[in-house]
């Protein structure tokens, strides 16, 4: 029976992310409610969170300390801009304290409210830097096939995922498309790790000389690839990648959105693979999802002619009303204190060996081909015959239906195609780690036997 406030989502409410003609059927989960690393629903029915919400909810759900730095911020100063050298107290020390602890040299801070924003910033910043430096053919932006960077329409055109652009008219142009660092699916016979990021790196290459060096401006690149299905870079990757960079004086742009604030054991992504970012994006994690905000960080190099060209034009002519809104930076300051004095890094580096382990162990399953990840964030996929890796069809939506079993057993996850996520709240425990891998292992060991009832895997997988 549909409770009233399902009836008034399908009567009313716009989905992102849903296959809208079929969500009727499928009915929303109305969560209502949260409490550490789990959620819910309407019935009372709990749910391990297993992708942290959105990769987000670092903090977990019901932390008061976060919910008490709202309410004192919103008695003080509910409301306050930046624009035209006004300021306020939170966005100060939070800029202080993030380019303190950013891999980013002489960082300046420039706030925004989605991961898509700050990156769509990063876009806009590169075009004006080459105009202020005299480069006006230096504009092309080069990202990776499987990357997710955002939906604005910039940010959508970076992001490399059919269903991101799809009747959407995108991309744009001035935005290029280079391999994704995904060994295990994309090897060639025989090819170690090294060899295979050196192919990348010469992939890069040959497309910025064909393109024309004097052309080509920036690479983004998420440390570990989320959307595209949590993918780990090999032995070498980012090493390789950005020596050629550096030879044809491309920037690089870490999007840390969700590798940001300890999800793969170091407090950045950058950190734990030896990214030199010039610039750097940042969200989720940074307020535990608690309210919306995200930062675009940036070396002081890039800033300095941006700076200067502002004072040739009168004005710097690009803000947010709500980038670095003082509630949400207060909360996120909040947010930087507890991951410090909880020593969250910490933490992560005690519970992840269970995680990491669990979803090895799962790899001996007969539908999973593959599982990988570092930290708190990790994935299996899901192949159709093992000896081989061979996929599955992508019109029976395997990935779909395990995550909806899993669902259905109290596990909240993702479906990327047929790779499943893990991503959940860096406060988790060890036990609801191993409780969440259970339930996903019941998941998938009801799917193969439905599968093995409709003959779509060999029974020998």
């Amino acid at each position: 029976m549909t409770s009233p406030l399902a009836a008034a989502d399908l009567a009313h409410l716009f989905h992102p992310y849903t296959n809208l003609v079929r969500h009727p059927e499928a009915q929303p989960l109305v969560i209502v409610r949260g409490q550490g690393a789990r959620v819910f629903d309407e019935a009372g029915k709990d749910y391990i969170e297993g992708l942290a919400g959105l990769w987000c909810t670092a903090l977990g759900w019901g932390e008061e300390r976060l919910v008490e730095a709202a309410a004192k911020q919103m008695r003080e100063l509910a409301f306050y801009h930046l624009f035209s050298s006004k300021a306020h107290a939170p966005a100060i020390r939070l800029a202080e304290e993030l380019a303190a602890m950013a891999p980013v040299p002489d960082a300046k801070v420039l706030f925004a409210c989605s991961g898509s924003e700050s990156n769509d910033t990063a876009i806009k910043l590169i075009w004006y830097l080459n105009n202020a430096l005299g480069r006006p053919a230096k504009k092309k932006i080069i990202a990776r096939d499987k990357a997710y960077h955002g939906v604005t329409v910039a940010t959508a055109s970076l992001t490399g995922l059919p269903n991101n652009q799809r009747s959407f008219d995108l991309p744009i142009d001035r935005v290029l498309h280079t391999g994704n660092p995904h060994w295990w699916r994309c090897r060639e016979t025989g090819e170690s790790e090294e060899q295979f990021s050196a192919r990348r790196a010469g992939e890069l290459e040959r497309l910025i000389l064909a393109e024309g060096p004097d052309t080509v401006a920036a690479f983004f690149a998420e440390p570990v690839m989320g959307a595209g299905g949590v993918i780990v870079p090999p032995a070498g990757y980012f090493e390789k990648i950005q020596a050629v960079l550096k030879k044809y004086d491309v920037l690089l742009v870490a999007d840390e959105v969700i590798t940001g604030f300890g999800r793969t054991g170091r407090m950045f992504g950058s950190e734990t693979f030896g990214m030199k970012p010039d610039l750097m994006t940042v969200a989720k994690g940074l307020s535990s999802g608690y309210l919306p905000i995200s930062a675009l960080i940036v070396s002081g190099e890039v800033f300095g002619p941006i700076a200067e060209e502002s004072g040739r034009i009168g004005v710097f002519g690009h803000g947010f009303t709500y980038g670095g809104h003082p509630v949400s930076a207060a909360v996120a300051l909040e947010a930087l204190a507890l991951y410090r004095e909880r020593d969250i890094l910490g933490h992560v580096g005690a519970v992840s060996p269970v995680l990491q382990q669990g979803l090895r162990d799962l790899q001996q399953h007969p539908l999973v081909g593959e599982a990988r990840g570092i930290g708190l964030i990790g994935a299996v996929e899901l192949v159709a015959d093992k000896d081989s890796g061979a996929a599955f069809a992508p019109a029976l939506g395997i990935g779909a239906r395990v995550v909806a079993k899993a669902q259905a057993k109290g596990v909240i996850l993702r479906a990327m195609g047929d790779a499943v996520a893990f991503a959940p709240p860096l406060v988790i425990s060890a036990d609801e780690i191993a409780e969440m891998l259970s339930r996903f292992r019941s998941a998938l060991d009801e799917a193969h036997g439905e599968l093995l009832a409709e003959a779509a895997v060999s029974p020998t997988a």
